[in-house]
């Protein structure tokens, strides 16, 4: 039996070097100038009629522009989810950033798993290898935690799935429902902006990631991570010669 064929490092590289290369002409293009809250005030009556006269391609738009942002780890993830909410509405503005949000993410996890396999940790050593196994093993609520509360950028938590061979349909499906509770808090957050960009009024995004947010978000995280040792009791009642 002939050994597998080893691929030149070029083509898997490349996925990098185009990650790399789309990134400088963003930051060179100025564009992630427009993405804060004083830049969303200068032009919002602008946008307001651009996009009441052309909708759906506005929402077609904005998906891609998401999808951007996410895969370049452009700054100005949450002004973009407040617009999302202050165009569209509430409902709408959530259901398109999180498609942007899942797709571009799951662009990073596939080319990851491009360029350094699905079993990158476990070449790391043992004491990698174990971790890996662990996430492999509960990867649903680890990943929903991780979502859930933004304690790593989110750019890491697209990545490290990849390394340890997290299947795709489990790293979509936790993407997409992790980042629904905060994506619904900033899109409704947005629906109600037009008043305050209107009238002058001060805004910052600490009016918007008040205490009682982050704890509900921590207390969803903990949720989460709850179903892991409930899940391994049950298996073990289940299984009691089991290991």
């Amino acid at each position: 039996m002939s050994a597998a064929p080893v691929r030149p490092l070029w083509s898997r590289l490349w996925p990098i070097a185009l990650l790399l290369a789309g990134a400088v002409l963003i930051h060179l293009s100025g564009l992630t100038r427009y993405l804060s809250l004083e830049s969303l005030r200068q032009h919002h009556q602008d946008l307001s009629g651009w996009i009441e006269t052309h909708h759906s391609f506005a929402a077609l738009a904005f998906v891609a522009l998401y999808i951007t942002a996410v895969t370049f780890s452009m700054p100005g993830a949450v002004i973009l989810t407040l617009a999302g909410g202050l165009y569209f509405g509430a409902v709408l503005g959530t259901a398109l950033t999180m498609l942007g949000a899942t797709i571009g993410a799951t662009l990073i996890f596939l080319m990851a798993k491009r360029v350094f396999g699905e079993k990158a940790l476990d070449r790391m050593g043992a004491p990698a290898a174990r971790i890996a196994e662990g996430i492999r093993r509960d990867a649903a609520p680890y990943l929903l935690t991780l979502r859930l509360v933004p304690l790593f950028p989110f750019f890491l938590v697209n990545l490290v799935p990849a390394f340890v061979g997290v299947p795709l349909p489990v790293y979509v499906a936790t993407t997409a429902l992790g980042i629904l509770p905060a994506t619904a808090v900033y899109s409704t957050a947005g629906a109600g902006l037009d008043r305050i960009l209107e009238n002058d009024a001060p805004v910052s995004l600490g009016m918007i990631l008040t205490p009682e947010i982050l704890i509900g978000l921590g207390g969803l995280a903990l949720l989460a991570l709850a179903t892991i040792p409930i899940r391994h009791r049950l298996e073990k009642r289940q299984n009691p010669r089991g290991p």
